[in-house]
């Protein structure tokens, strides 16, 4: 079958050695390496939390797309679109609008019954914009939350990550599995990682609904967006 009539969610161009090395990239780079080591830099050097978590969003980013590009789609000749960045149809709004709402009320949901056990929604980088809540800094915070996170993480978690597991373990051991390593990645903010299974769940299900990362990328960002002018406001 050529590579232009694939159906992504029975085959892909990739084994295993793909799959080890991002996956090693991810664990041991950007989770042992960058999270761990070169933040505590960041914060250091930029005396504020909320300009270094948004400059490791962007170190991440970096990485972890040109890892995508250089392991799995330039050693096979391949496009972009194999990692779902294509366009979806205009009817597909309707899913995006609908997951949105689903996962803004989920999030509240989950935030408040979690409250009653002493968990908290906020972290290092809303405590620092709260602490100088000017339009410069929910601007930065705005561009971290809902334009780099959500690229690069619905490319690299639904673009390539779910896209194998769909095709070795079917849908819904590829829509469990990965909403795990999803909500994994995001250690140590433990306090949203029952939002985090729920949104990578629902992004999933958005990407295999319309064959593109551009509505898990939309539904991301809108939602992070939100929380994040909702944190401002406190």
């Amino acid at each position: 079958m050529e590579k232009s009539q694939m159906n992504w969610k029975e085959e892909d161009p990739w084994g295993r050695k793909e799959f080890v090395l991002l996956m090693l990239l991810e664990f041991g780079l950007v989770i042992g390496c960058i999270k761990f080591v070169v933040k505590p830099i960041y914060s250091d050097w930029l005396d504020n939390e909320l300009y270094a978590g948004t400059l490791m969003g962007l170190t991440i980013a970096i990485i972890l797309l040109s890892g995508v590009y250089l392991i799995a789609l330039r050693p096979k000749k391949l496009s972009w679109s194999e990692v779902g960045v294509k366009a979806f149809n205009v009817k597909d709004w309707k899913i995006i609008i609908i997951y949105s709402v689903i996962l803004f009320v989920g999030a509240v949901i989950i935030v408040v019954l979690t409250s009653f056990i002493g968990n908290s929604w906020e972290n290092s980088k809303t405590e620092a914009m709260q602490q100088n809540a000017t339009s410069f800094t929910i601007l930065i915070a705005f561009i971290s939350a809902a334009v780099i996170s959500p690229v690069y993480e619905e490319i690299f978690y639904r673009g390539f990550l779910y896209r194998w597991l769909r095709t070795r373990i079917g849908f819904n051991g590829a829509l469990l599995l990965s909403s795990l390593i999803f909500t994994i990645i995001h250690i140590p903010t433990y306090n949203v990682m029952p939002v985090n299974s729920i949104s990578g769940i629902l992004f999933a299900l958005a990407y295999e609904r319309t064959n593109s990362i551009w509505p898990s990328v939309l539904i991301h960002g809108l939602t992070n967006g939100i929380m994040v002018l909702l944190a401002s406001l406190g």
